[in-house]
């Protein structure tokens, strides 16, 4: 036989604040864990998608240096043609743009546009190459030096702007698309939320309604009862489905009007044999 202390604990019936915090309780946790859930994938998404778009931006920036270095070049170069002039010849910093072209081939996400950068590559190589031969055809007297700017080295030119413009469109393709997966997975963010708050609702609707089943209505069926009870004495029929508190105080209030009811019939027993008694005693006191 179980000692005392355990045998309570183990016949201990579900209290009514037990069941409710449960209820409750559980609600609070699946509330909590989806609203984490949504910050932590919202997180992770933003995160991601800003480092993307970060990189396109970067790219972008780096490919209108690279354009501008070489149109400024043109420029100069254009200059020296219309001046006639050959100390106007400028100096290109070779170094610097193959370190901004490298900086620019790192710096993208997708594999996908490093053919277009091989080509562009190609394509300022040409025009460089050509270039440097502007001081030998400026200096030549058989050849114009206009029309070989505008017929040899502009073509050049032309061709690696054309490559650009490709690369920078490629870029804002990467960008849109980075913001789209961007917008795409704030709504995969909020999801989890959407779907607590519809499953919060559901289950207080679900609470509201066991609450009502299991609670609210028995304790107005019980005074119901005991109403019954106090104006026509008609016994308290009301049985509780369950073994928590209220069945507790609906078997109580069924003892107590019974135990009341048989009290009363008692009396009403006792009353009438007094009754009796004493008109026994008239009776016999007039025969007297």
């Amino acid at each position: 036989m179980l000692p005392k202390f355990l045998r309570k604990k183990h016949e201990r019936k579900p209290s009514i604040k037990r069941k409710l915090f449960m209820s409750l309780g559980s609600l609070a946790m699946i509330l909590l864990l989806s609203s984490v859930i949504s910050i932590v994938e919202y997180r992770r998404m933003s995160s991601y998608v800003s480092d993307l778009i970060a990189s396109n931006i970067h790219s972008i920036n780096l490919s209108q240096r690279l354009a501008d270095i070489t149109e400024e070049y043109n420029h100069q170069m254009l200059a020296v043609v219309v001046q006639n002039d050959i100390s106007l010849m400028p100096e290109f910093n070779i170094k610097y743009f193959n370190a901004q072209a490298d900086s620019l081939k790192n710096s993208f996400t997708k594999q996908t546009a490093l053919p277009m950068v091989d080509t562009v590559s190609t394509s300022f190589n040409k025009f460089m190459t050509t270039s440097l031969k502007f001081d030998e055809v400026f200096l030549a007297d058989s050849v114009d030096t206009g029309e070989w700017f505008f017929g040899t080295l502009q073509p050049c030119y032309n061709a690696f702007r054309e490559d650009m413009a490709v690369l920078n469109e490629m870029i804002h393709d990467e960008l849109r698309t980075n913001s789209a997966d961007f917008d795409a997975g704030f709504y995969r963010s909020i999801i989890p939320g959407v779907v607590s708050v519809g499953a919060g609702i559901l289950l207080v609707i679900l609470l509201l309604y066991f609450t009502m089943a299991y609670y609210v209505n028995p304790i107005y069926k019980i005074s119901a009862g005991i109403d019954n009870y106090r104006i026509s004495s008609r016994r308290y029929s009301y049985t509780f489905d369950g073994d928590d508190q209220l069945a507790n105080i609906s078997n109580g209030v069924s003892e107590l009007v019974e135990e009341n009811l048989e009290l009363k019939r008692r009396v009403k027993s006792l009353r009438d044999d007094r009754e009796k008694i004493l008109k026994t005693i008239a009776e016999e006191d007039a025969l007297k």
